[in-house]
C-alpha cells in the first residue's frame, strides 16, 4: 500500500525512526489487533494503537460506561456515561485516526465466542479484570496460536508480560496454573486502584504490541515486568516455562475450551 501525503505527515515521527521506517509503518497499517476490555488498560492501549496507525482495532466489552470508570478509563467521557463502552470507544478512536478500521463486539468473551472473535486478528491485548476471562483468553490464544500481551493492575502495582506458548515461551498458566478461590483477591471496587497506574500499564501494552508487529526491540515473552507506582520502580523477572503446565506442558490436561470458565473473582 502507498501512504497519502497526509498519512506520511501523520506518521512522520515513526517513519524517520530507523527501526520503524516506511516498511514498519506499513506493517502497522496491515495489522489487526484485538483489545479485550475497553476499560482501564484497554483505553490507553487502544488510543495509542489508533494513533500509531494500526490498521484494524477490535474492541470487546459488554459493559456500559459508569461514572466511576472515568477516573482511569480515558477512552470515555462524562457525555458517554450509560452508553456501551465499545460505542464510546469507537467514536474516540475514530476521532483520533479516521484512517483506521474499528470493529466492536458488545459482548463479554466466553468459551462459545472466543475462538471465532480471535480468528480475525494477528495479536491480542488482554485488559480484562477477572481471572475467568484471563484464563479463557490465555487458553483461546494458545489454541489459535495468537501472541497475547497481558496486563494487570492492583492498587499501586502493575504487571505486564507477552505470552507466546506456541513459540516455546510460557503461557499464563505457567505463571499461575489455576485461578485463586473466589473472594480471596478483592477487586478494584473493593480495594481501589490508582487511576494513572492503568495508563502506565496500558501504554506499555501498546508499546509491546507495536514491537511485535514491526519486529524491533526485545520481546517480554518469557519475562514479567512489574511496576510499583509507590516506589516509582520497574523490575523485570524471568518466567520459566512449566513442563507440567496443564495447557502447554508435555502432557496437557486442557485440550479445548470446554472446561469450567465460570466467574471466579476479579483481579
Amino acid at each position: 500500500m502507498d501512504f497519502t501525503e497526509q498519512q506520511i505527515e501523520r506518521y512522520s515521527r515513526h517513519i524517520i525512526l530507523p527501526d520503524v521506517g516506511g516498511k514498519g509503518q506499513k506493517k502497522l497499517a496491515a495489522a489487526r489487533v484485538l483489545v479485550i476490555g475497553a476499560g482501564g488498560l484497554g483505553s490507553p492501549a487502544a488510543l495509542y494503537l489508533a494513533a500509531a496507525g494500526v490498521g484494524t482495532i477490535g474492541l470487546v466489552d459488554g459493559d456500559v460506561v459508569d461514572l466511576s470508570n472515568l477516573q482511569r478509563q480515558i477512552l470515555h467521557t462524562t457525555a458517554t456515561v450509560g452508553k456501551p463502552k465499545v460505542d464510546s470507544g469507537r467514536k474516540m478512536l475514530a476521532a483520533i485516526n479516521p484512517d483506521i478500521a474499528i470493529k466492536t463486539y458488545q459482548t463479554n468473551i466466553i468459551a462459545e465466542n472466543a475462538l471465532s472473535i480471535l480468528s480475525d486478528y494477528d495479536l491480542v491485548l488482554d485488559g480484562s479484570d477477572t481471572f475467568t476471562t484471563r484464563y479463557l483468553v490465555n487458553d483461546a490464544c494458545f489454541f489459535a496460536k495468537k501472541p497475547l500481551i497481558s496486563g494487570s493492575i492492583f492498587r499501586f502495582e502493575g504487571q505486564l508480560t507477552t505470552l507466546k506458548p506456541h513459540e516455546g515461551f510460557p503461557c499464563y498458566r505457567c505463571l499461575y496454573a489455576e485461578p485463586p478461590p473466589a473472594g480471596l483477591v478483592p477487586n478494584c471496587q473493593e480495594a481501589g486502584v490508582l487511576g494513572v497506574l492503568a495508563g502506565t500499564i496500558g501504554v506499555l501494552q501498546a508499546a509491546e504490541a507495536i514491537k511485535e508487529i514491526v519486529g524491533f526491540g526485545t520481546s517480554l515473552a518469557g519475562s514479567m515486568l512489574i511496576y510499583d507506582a509507590l516506589e516509582m520502580s520497574f523490575r523485570k523477572t524471568r518466567v520459566p516455562k512449566d513442563p507440567a503446565c496443564p495447557l502447554c506442558g508435555a502432557c496437557p490436561r486442557i485440550t479445548d475450551l470446554s472446561g469450567d470458565y465460570t466467574v471466579s473473582c476479579a483481579i
